[in-house]
């Protein structure tokens, strides 16, 4: 908001019931014109492309592993508001 930058915020808690809903509610949700998107995700990306679409961003984890406390393993594996702005500014160009 800061930088002028419109965005819209979408929390997805269950794909399945997400996927259960009909086309024009989802489009609603996850407006189709859109194409700069990124998704934040406190464990895999696997899944998440068909939201992003080819374009996409994801911030999440990549590898398994790790244990300390929540905080640590966030910056251990840049699950961070700058690497969320990083992701999306990269998607604006």
């Amino acid at each position: 908001a800061g930088k002028g930058v419109r965005a819209r915020v979408v929390s997805l808690p269950c794909w399945e019931l997400f996927q259960a809903q009909d086309q024009a509610y989802r489009d609603s949700v996850m407006l189709p014109e859109l194409s700069a998107r990124v998704a934040v995700e406190a464990g895999s990306g696997f899944g998440w492309e068909r939201y992003l679409g080819m374009r996409g961003r994801f911030v999440g984890m990549t590898r398994f592993g790790a244990s300390a406390p929540a905080e640590t393993l966030y910056e251990k594996f840049g699950i961070t508001a700058a690497a969320v702005v990083e992701a999306a500014e990269a998607q604006l160009g």
